[in-house]
């Protein structure tokens, strides 16, 4: 929508209309971020009553949007009916920073939260100046402030009026601001549904690949056939003969169409592939032998046990090597965007979870001035970490300039799965020793390639050393939930059973042995007495394993017990229930983070069991649905959920952290049913190791 569709969305309120101008010119040109707003940007009143709050973060289904929702109407004192939130507009809304890491929880809701109750308390002042008595006596209540004498009532609706000649509504949001106490939330701490979930459910939501615009074109890509090859020669004119009236594009290595239907861009790649000179690399690495390729590939060298010595004489030690595959993000809709020109303007639809960083990649991309281009985020088809780059926005946008018609780029799963990034691979080598009471000695992990997140132990040890050591990957990588606390905690948490093994205890007992009081092991504690663990495992059938894992990242705690039935010769391993306890502290939305850590269960599922990227001569071996095994109805265990609420807590987000116990906690049960130890990820038979 331009800004004249905009303020009519609004609702005209006076408020914006008459000061709004210089903040709405600061927005586009990117100079306003979450943590230093006026209240004006952050928050829209309208005449008709109506509240707006802005916000940078996107929603891709993880209930961003409702908790935005929450924290301005908790603040402001009204239902959560009275507040829509206008999101991911980089010409509207301020810059809250990429929708990653979980921080929309920790770090924006705080924001709104402060804006909102600024605004209560200005209500409240201009309540009293209008009545001529002290602002300290009047409180807001369903959105109204009411004389403490007389039967007069003063809303948000007149605030608005108001608002153009008060020099506070544009001044910074106070940054030490009272908020209200978690015991009095009356909006937070409750489940509330998304506010377009049922556009949702009746298919009424347009997501970026539903988009259309008068005139629209449909674009297609001409794709190398390898990763890493260079373009020589292609005749353009063929696709024009092909199909008329095509749009042909060339710009570098890039090679484009758009048509009038999906199909004709289709078609007119298909007669330009065929015509296509290509340079490709002489040597491509294989999946087959990645853990060499990236031993052999570090960019720096790997730190040597410095407990050589502690672990050498040490009454018991231990020593593996963990390895996990690349993964795809898998996302339900594919990469897609929508491009269109007015003059030098660049308006792009885009589904990604990083719109202001997109917008920077686009102004760059096609030397446009930043302040020329706008990126919008529709609510999207699932990002998981996989949709932070603009790859398809910029296709689009070359394209559009080229017709000068709107163009739509939707990729198609092939070119989702060979194309985007993939969560990095990983190499981790473990040493640790015990002494001769079981006790942690020493405790050296290294991390080759993935990356460092949750790298450090969080076990009682005498010396330790953890390191992550990037690698020349042979793949694009990028981020994928939680990042590389899969990974580490899949290695840390195997190794931990392996050594309590290698002392005969259990692995619950061994854990606390080294564990200290506090959230960690409240939560691995509470998963073991809802899972029966000390029960469960000394009555387990032949064929049944029980297994746990728990950790921590990125402010929140998770514990994981698991129960599963392998079938050795079959080389099937089926996950009959988990049982997981996670907290983030004081919760916001119980039910959407129930559907946030379920999600993260199920997710964890695929990685653990069946999900490799299979690669060989620079192309991907399995990229379609139909030989890339996800997670199925089928799949889903029995899920026992249990979330701990901590009021006196600061919440966390919930987002990532409940994926990282699954895979480590599945393979402890799997080596529990067997007595061999599988150290990979996925879990393959055919390199079971036994277990020391």
């Amino acid at each position: 929508m331009d800004r004249r569709q905009f303020l009519q969305w609004l609702g005209a309120g006076v408020l914006w209309m008459v000061t709004g101008t210089r903040v709405w010119a600061q927005v586009r040109r990117g100079g306003l971020r979450g943590d230093r707003l006026p209240l004006q940007a952050r928050l829209h009143l309208g005449v008709d009553g109506s509240i707006t709050v802005f916000c940078g973060k996107v929603e891709c289904g993880q209930g961003a949007r409702a908790e935005i929702v929450q924290a301005a109407a908790e603040e402001l004192h009204v239902s959560p009916a009275k507040v829509r939130v206008l999101m991911a507009d980089t010409a509207e809304v301020p810059d809250d920073g990429i929708t990653a890491g979980s921080r929309t929880t920790p770090s924006t809701v705080p924001h709104v939260r402060r804006a909102a109750a600024a605004a209560r308390q200005w209500l409240c002042r201009l309540a009293a100046r209008q009545w001529e008595v002290d602002a300290s006596a009047l409180s807001v209540r369903d959105g109204q402030v009411r004389h403490p004498h007389r039967n007069l009532v003063f809303t948000y609706a007149d605030a608005a009026r108001h608002a153009a000649r008060d020099s506070a509504w544009s001044e910074p949001v106070p940054a030490d601001i009272p908020l209200t106490p978690t015991p009095d939330w009356q909006v937070m701490g409750r489940s509330l549904a998304r506010p377009n979930a049922l556009d949702v459910v009746t298919g009424r939501h347009c997501y970026p690949s539903d988009l259309r615009r008068p005139g629209l074109l449909y674009g297609a890509v001409l794709r190398p056939p390898a990763w890493g090859a260079r373009l020589e020669s292609v005749e353009l004119q063929a696709a024009v003969k092909a199909v008329p009236g095509v749009v042909v594009v060339r710009e570098g290595d890039f090679v484009g169409v758009a048509a009038s239907t999906t199909a004709e861009a289709r078609r007119a790649v298909e007669t330009l592939a065929a015509t296509a000179r290509w340079t490709v690399p002489s040597e491509a690495p294989s999946s087959r032998g990645l853990s060499e390729y990236l031993r052999q590939h570090l960019q720096e060298p790997v730190p040597p046990n410095p407990f050589r010595a502690t672990w050498e004489s040490a009454p018991h030690r231990f020593r593996a090597t963990y390895n996990v595959a690349y993964v795809q993000h898998v996302p339900m809709e594919t990469r897609a965007a929508l491009a269109e020109w007015e003059g030098d303007n660049l308006t792009v639809w885009l589904g990604t979870q990083n719109p202001f960083g997109c917008r920077n990649e686009l102004a760059r991309a096609l030397g446009v001035p930043l302040e020329k281009v706008r990126v919008v985020v529709p609510d999207f088809g699932g990002g998981f970490g996989g949709k932070h780059t603009a790859e398809a926005g910029i296709e689009a946008a070359r394209l559009a300039r080229a017709a000068n018609r709107p163009v739509l780029v939707h990729w198609t799963r092939e070119e989702e799965f060979t194309w985007a990034y993939y969560r990095p691979a990983a190499v981790i080598d473990v040493e640790a020793s015990l002494d001769s009471r079981g006790r942690l000695t020493s405790w050296y992990f290294v991390n080759l390639n993935s990356g460092p997140a949750a790298l450090d132990t969080p076990y009682d040890v005498r010396q330790s050393l953890c390191r992550y050591v990037p690698a020349r990957a042979p793949l694009r990588q990028g981020s994928y939930r939680a990042l590389a606390a899969t990974a580490n905690h899949f290695a840390r948490e195997s190794a931990m059973d392996e050594l309590a093994a290698l002392v005969e205890a259990d692995p619950l007992e061994f854990r606390l042995r080294h564990l200290p009081e506090g959230r960690l092991r409240t939560v691995l504690e509470e998963a073991a007495r809802r899972f029966d663990w000390t029960g469960r495992r000394r009555t387990a059938a032949p064929g049944t394993g029980f297994g746990l894992a728990c950790g921590t990242e990125k402010g929140s705690f998770v514990a994981a017990c698991v129960e599963v039935t392998v079938d050795e010769p079959a080389g099937r391993i089926e996950v009959r229930r988990i049982c997981q306890v996670f907290e983030c502290g004081a919760i916001v939305n119980p039910d959407n983070l129930r559907a946030q850590v379920e999600g993260c269960i199920l997710m964890g599922l695929g990685p653990a069991l069946w999900e490799e990227v299979r690669f060989a001569n620079g192309r991907p071996a399995n990229a379609a649905l139909s030989r890339y095994r996800v997670p199925r109805i089928t799949d889903v265990p029995e899920l026992e959920i249990h979330l701990l609420n901590r009021p006196d807590l600061s919440p966390a987000g919930g987002g990532e952290t409940p994926i990282v116990a699954v895979a480590p906690a599945i393979a402890n049960a799997v080596a529990h049913a067997t007595g061999r130890r599988i150290r990979q990820m996925p879990l393959r038979w055919e390199t079971a190791a036994s277990s020391p």
